[in-house]
């Protein structure tokens, strides 16, 4: 029987996900398992990899037996998963913590602190092309030593959550580029764990296993993982990659020149370029294919869209009638602004930064309002893009995901905003897709990622800039700008309001309230 089906896992921190896909990047079988976060405390986050391994089993035994013959067709095995959490095991394999810290962990702010005291930013944001953050394994490492050090101790290997399946599948461990490069312990230069930055966080370098490419074989899986799987021993089994630079891939935003916009609750823009931005508001991961994605991140997206559906209707009108309304208005809503920064700013000096409207009239309607929240959010997305472009010229194209890609007038308004085309993906399970593009080349089935990615990955439609919204927006664009940069010195005053006002005036030296 022909082996002409690839068998991916995406391991996400709502549930895994794996499915059947076959060489032309279409999927055949899917299997979705939910898992649940552990909250002990405000702020933590923490999941069991015992649950991720239950739910692999669960979800390739269902789509194995969707399809016929499918144990003995599959070509090879790819997993890609959420980035950051960090999985301790010891020689034997055995977990030393039953739960991993995951990427949305905060508890490790403290050991950000102190690593930014002493150290001098220019000592390691060239090194890492990354600023220091509590999502990055360095840092949870450096909590759970300093807070569980029987587990750092017993450890043998820190393995992030698609590298903990690898090992249940294979036995082998190792990391694969793109996790590494976010791991604030990879050397960007070389793409070889850095010694400096092993000193200045003070772990072990023993914990961390070789970095091997993405696409590259792991190895074979065993027979013990065949029979929890209901699979057949031997199938080569990849070293697989981050969540976010596989779906990349998978979206088809495979080469510098090259963007993509993720818009679901939040906003995640990134720009491919063949090195990393080094600037201390864009973050850079090492892509599949060898190049680098510089990218931000907005905490506006989807959710500044949900807040006006409930804010405005009480949740009684569809997100279709919210668009409808917003349709009837015109480009630019009749100059009116909406700073779309309703949880602040991810990055940069405003973290607490608010959302406002401005510009409003008695001639504005709800539609207006609409309209203004949608283009808000695309003004956002052009200040962050103007950074991500690392002194280079506009993207020659985005490639849009995530909810927000369902939307045909905020593409529209994006593409007309950023004056790029945007294209739209077929299939919106990209981290699939990609996974099965890495496969088609470990197998042979495809000679490179880009005949892969050409093969597999096709779009649904393209939205071209209208010429007028463009125009229009390129002379808003500084005006919003304008607004946001005024209200940087009222945001601590509105903090006072809910604070301590009295220490607030002593701590604000020269903000003007």
């Amino acid at each position: 029987m022909a082996r002409d089906l690839y068998l991916a896992i995406d391991v996400g921190t709502g549930g895994i996900r794996s499915a059947l896909v076959d060489r032309q990047g279409r999927i055949l079988a899917f299997s979705h398992q939910e898992h649940e976060q552990i909250v002990p405390h405000y702020g933590w986050s923490e999941q069991r990899p015992a649950d991720w391994w239950d739910g692999v089993t669960a979800t390739l035994r269902a789509v194995v037996g969707e399809v016929e013959g499918a144990a003995d067709r599959i070509t090879a095995i790819c997993a890609c998963g959420q980035m950051h959490g960090s999985v301790l095991i010891d020689a034997e394999g055995r977990l030393t913590r039953d739960t991993a810290l995951l990427w949305n962990d905060k508890r490790t702010a403290p050991q950000v602190d102190a690593f930014t005291d002493a150290h001098a930013l220019e000592r390691y944001l060239t090194v890492t092309a990354n600023l220091a953050t509590p999502a990055w394994p360095a840092f949870k490492l450096r909590w759970i030593a300093e807070n569980d050090p029987q587990a750092y101790d017993k450890a043998a290997t820190v393995l992030m959550p698609k590298d903990y399946i690898g090992y249940r599948l294979t036995g082998e461990r190792a990391w694969d580029t793109t996790e590494a490069s976010m791991s604030f312990l990879m050397d960007a230069s070389s793409g070889d764990w850095s010694k400096s930055l092993l000193e200045m966080t003070g772990l072990r370098r023993d914990l961390l296993p070789e970095i091997k490419a993405t696409h590259a074989v792991l190895g074979p899986l065993s027979e013990a993982a065949a029979r929890e799987t209901g699979l057949t021993a031997g199938v080569p089994v990849l070293v697989g990659g981050g969540d976010y630079p596989v779906a990349l891939l998978g979206s088809g935003v495979a080469e510098p020149g090259m963007a993509s916009d993720v818009t679901g609750t939040s906003t995640i823009v990134s720009v491919l370029h063949r090195a990393p931005v080094i600037d201390p508001q864009v973050s850079n991961v090492a892509t599949v294919e060898g190049h680098w994605a510089s990218f931000a991140l907005l905490d506006a997206g989807g959710d500044a869209v949900r807040w006006a559906r409930r804010a405005f209707h009480e949740n009684a009108l569809s997100y279709d009638a919210v668009t409808a309304a917003a349709e009837r208005a015109d480009c630019g809503a009749s100059s009116l602004f909406f700073l779309p920064y309703l949880s602040g700013e991810r990055f940069g000096a405003a973290a607490n930064a608010r959302a406002q409207f401005f510009g409003l009239t008695a001639g504005h309607g709800l539609p207006d309002l609409h309209r203004a929240v949608l283009e808000g959010v695309a003004f956002a997305v052009r200040r962050k893009l103007d950074m991500l472009q690392g002194g280079g010229k506009r993207p020659e194209r985005f490639v849009a995901a995530g909810g927000g890609a369902k939307s045909a007038l905020w593409v529209a308004i994006k593409a007309s905003m950023l004056g790029t085309p945007y294209l739209v993906p077929e299939e919106l399970e990209c981290g699939i897709v990609g996974a099965a593009c890495m496969m088609a080349v470990a197998s042979g089935d495809a000679p490179d990622l880009k005949t892969a990615v050409a093969r597999m990955v096709r779009f649904e439609k393209e939205v071209v800039p209208d010429p007028a919204w463009s125009e229009r927006y390129d002379r808003m664009a500084p005006v919003f700008d304008q607004i946001f940069d005024a209200s940087v010195g009222l945001y601590g005053c509105l903090d006072a309001l809910d604070g301590d006002i009295e220490q607030l005036v002593e701590d604000r030296q020269s903000r003007d309230c």
